[in-house]
């Protein structure tokens, strides 16, 4: 198989890693909370994608009473990933919740502000 067929049989498992990396990265390089969220939405997505993508196989049917000898979807990745998105929401919202109260105490969102503003001697209000 040619790298271009390799690719294209996989391309499910590269968009996952090309967004697990993008994630990664802005949640490390960025000092902004805000992007630090959007990073950690991102990389949460990834991981989504990464359980999805094996749980679904071409031409297969959900598991149901049916005649024998049918190739059947896994439902297990996809119920696991419901509870995965409630659990990324809530950390999303109690992430942006802690962000509005830093923003509150000290008047910046940018983690090198928020860091010297604490060496310095306290919160700036």
């Amino acid at each position: 198989m040619s790298v271009a067929g390799h690719f294209a049989s996989h391309y499910s498992y590269w968009i996952t890693f090309v967004l697990m990396v993008a994630g990664l990265y802005i949640v490390i390089a960025r000092g902004n909370l805000m992007k630090k969220l959007i990073g950690l939405s991102i990389f949460q997505t990834s991981v989504y994608l990464l359980y999805i993508a094996p749980g679904k196989l071409i031409g297969g049917t959900a598991p149901i009473v049916a005649p024998a000898f049918k190739v059947y979807s896994n439902p297990l990745p996809h119920v696991l990933i419901l509870t995965a998105i409630v659990v990324g929401v809530a950390t999303l919202a109690l992430g942006l919740a802690i962000a509005v109260r830093i923003r509150e105490a000290y008047g910046s969102i940018e983690e090198d502000e928020i860091l010297a503003a604490d060496r310095d001697g306290g919160e700036r209000v």
